[in-house]
């Protein structure tokens, strides 16, 4: 507590306020101010949040568990910056290409004199990792060195599916080793270092207590995500939606036959083109949604860039619905900024209590977290209220409960460029839904991240992107 009323008090004296001037912008007395100050009290989680806002730093540089403010009721400490959420990068796989390219890359800045690199791949990473060319990215990733990638599909007490081994070497001695796991959304964590490698923005950590703190300051999820976010984070939104469009125009205008040897083809500029003269408006719009679908999947595909939402392989479910509806809607840049914030809160809240990665959960985590984002950023243009966005939501990810990740070749080509077609209608179809019956909800949002977190630890390990069962039997 004495750490904290200290931290309060450098704080306002930085920014040239007076415990009056600070209690008036609170709207409390200065007499609380002062007890804050003098160790007497501490200031709610409200309290907490808002003077992040006036002082212009993040929740977790205010709340530490040094400050004797608990950071949530749950067991969960934090939520990370939607910038880890939305990451721009190369596909096709954040778990097996941008997880393990971040690793590779740490790990040879911290041995740079190593004249050669070894990288042991095991679990899902070498399961499918010559699919998603994850050798490939490796060797480039440790380009000028020499660098030599090895499988292991034998060991089986790995402490995350996607779990690998880095070994540098000088003068044929072993000069440093790291294990590291891609947990999902091209994040990583090396063995022995805490769950996540950046800060912990949130202290909140359910849909419910988030819910509950914006009706009691009346804000909406979009208001409460730039306030913990802080200066700047408009912009870095604006750049993920750029990049966003980008995909889709790109894949627009793309044509061929997809890398890796099942030969596909890109379909996206054909379903765009592909209008009837009688074609009615719903048939219309199934088309293009699907199109942008299409469009960034394969850029996806192709190891193009793409936007994590909150993957590589569900890439095109978040762009697809809110750039079909921006134009249909006439929705301002600044409105689709509002509702990616949105998105990115309920997808951050299933990264954080149950996961985003199909080696971990399925497909499910993928595929039925980016639906249940764009169900949430469309409530949030179309103004749902918090209670109907949470029912879109759940109802997006609840009816992907169970999803296997079973990818053909694991390549992320069969069938996950047309899940995320589907998953876009999906999430469209959610949103209508909701908008009729969000009053007769039973189940919450937070009770079905619960039940997708326990669904994807009883799936069967060949149905969680290993491509040894379910479609990925399939011969092409």
């Amino acid at each position: 507590m004495e750490e904290l009323s200290k931290r309060l008090s450098d704080l306002r004296k930085k920014a040239g306020l007076s415990q009056i001037e600070l209690a008036k912008m609170l709207g409390i007395s200065n007499r609380a101010v002062s007890k804050w100050e003098n160790g007497i009290s501490q200031p709610s989680l409200e309290n907490c949040v808002r003077l992040c806002g006036i002082f212009n730093i993040s929740v977790s540089d205010l709340l530490t568990k040094e400050s004797g403010v608990p950071k949530t009721v749950h067991d969960r400490s934090g939520m990370e910056s939607l910038r880890e959420l939305y990451k721009i990068g190369r596909g096709p796989s954040s778990s097996h290409t941008m997880g393990p390219e971040k690793a590779c890359r740490l790990f040879r800045s911290r041995y740079p004199d190593a004249d050669r690199y070894v990288v042991r791949l095991y679990g899902s990473l070498a399961k499918s990792g010559r699919g998603h060319g994850t050798d490939n990215v490796i060797v480039k990733t440790m380009f000028p060195r020499p660098c030599t990638v090895e499988w292991d599909y034998l060991r089986t007490d790995l402490p995350h599916p996607n779990t690998m081994e880095l070994f540098a070497y000088r003068d044929g001695q072993l000069s440093g080793h790291d294990e590291v796991y891609s947990i999902g959304g091209g994040s990583i964590r090396f063995k022995g270092e805490k769950r996540t490698e950046t800060k912990l923005l949130y202290p909140l950590t359910s849909f419910h207590d988030i819910a509950s703190f914006c009706k009691k300051n009346r804000l909406r999820l979009w208001e409460y995500a730039e306030a913990v976010e802080g200066r700047g984070f408009a912009g870095y939104m604006s750049e993920i939606w750029h990049a966003m469009t980008d995909a889709i125009e790109r894949g627009l205008n793309d044509s061929g036959i997809l890398p890796g040897g099942l030969g596909v083809p890109k379909k996206a500029a054909y379903l765009y083109e592909l209008e009837h003269i009688d074609e009615s408006a719903e048939v219309r719009e199934n088309r293009i949604v699907s199109a942008y679908a299409f469009a960034v999947s394969e850029q996806n595909a192709c190891g193009e860039t793409i936007v994590t939402a909150p993957t590589c392989g569900a890439s095109g479910v978040m762009p697809s619905v809110l750039y079909y509806e921006m134009q249909k809607h006439r929705f301002t840049e600044e409105q689709v900024l509002r509702s990616l914030m949105t998105g990115g809160i309920i997808g951050n809240l299933i990264k954080t209590n149950a996961s985003i990665s199909g080696a971990e959960c399925g497909c499910q985590a993928e595929i039925g977290t980016a639906c249940a984002m764009a169900a949430a950023a469309l409530g949030e243009l179309f103004g749902f209220s918090l209670g109907k966005i949470e029912c879109a939501a759940e109802v997006a990810i609840e009816h992907h409960l169970g999803l296997t990740c079973d990818p053909i070749g694991g390549l992320v080509q069969i069938p996950c460029i047309e899940r995320n077609a589907v998953a876009a209608m999906r999430a469209i179809n959610a949103v209508t839904i909701s908008s009729f019956l969000s009053k007769t909800q039973k189940i919450s949002f937070d009770e079905v991240v619960v039940a997708m977190n326990e669904t994807g630890s009883d799936i069967k390990e060949d149905y969680r992107e290993t491509a040894l069962g379910g479609l990925a039997k399939i011969e092409l």
